[in-house]
């Protein structure tokens, strides 16, 4: 059943390559990361985001879909002014 659930998580981000998101991450502690990207490419385990911001440290972010399916990092996809959040009924 998790199998199936992660197979939808990458099915459902598959279509939105190369759109603009928004990750809210868990970062523990109760800190919570929020960045803005585009949908870079998804693997068979994990996607890549290249994020807006030239501030970030970062250029890259990856995410394994598990993390999406545990609630550890939310997406939303921004389309034309208007903001889709990804549910998967694994949640």
């Amino acid at each position: 059943m998790a199998n199936n659930a992660l197979t939808e998580i990458k099915r459902n981000l598959d279509a939105h390559v190369g759109h603009k998101i928004t990750l809210r991450a868990h970062g523990g502690r109760k800190k919570t990361i929020e960045r803005t990207g585009i949908l870079e490419e998804t693997y068979p385990s994990v996607f890549t985001v290249k994020l807006d911001d030239e501030h970030q440290t970062f250029e890259r972010v990856s995410y394994s879909y598990a993390d999406v399916l545990t609630d550890s990092v939310e997406i939303t996809v921004c389309e034309d002014d208007s903001h889709t959040s990804i549910e998967y009924a694994g949640n």
